[in-house]
């Protein structure tokens, strides 16, 4: 069965771009557009690793990551930050606030499979 992977994102097009990779490759995905929705679902559905822009609506992608971490079912699920927010410091304060991974946008088509895959390797 292949892995299901939740994508958390407000921007249609980066939405449609990871899904189409991840569906080229072997994986479903499943889309919410803000953080309230990516709850709801991840409870739902239990994805096997969850892609989460930062700058979202209703809940941001830090409270969902929040959320994720403190669910008692939920919370081994590794949760990826997807975000353009690329200054000096922004990766590593989202490693510091517990996202497992870090991927920056826009989306490289060709690097973005490979950077997902060590993280559904554990599981």
């Amino acid at each position: 069965m292949a892995a299901r992977i939740l994508i958390v994102e407000d921007n249609h097009a980066s939405m449609e771009l990871m899904g189409y990779l991840l569906q080229a490759s072997g994986y479903e995905f499943m889309g919410a557009h803000d953080g309230m929705e990516a709850i709801a679902i991840a409870e739902r559905e239990r994805p096997a690793l969850v892609l989460c822009d930062v700058d979202l609506p209703r809940l941001d992608g830090y409270d969902v990551l929040r959320y994720l971490k403190e669910h008692p079912t939920l919370h081994a699920v590794p949760c990826i930050a997807v975000t353009a927010l690329a200054m000096i410091g922004d990766r590593e304060r989202m490693l510091d606030a517990g996202f497992d991974g870090y991927i920056s946008k826009p989306i490289v088509p060709e690097t973005f499979i490979g950077s997902i895959v060590q993280f559904l390797s554990d599981r």
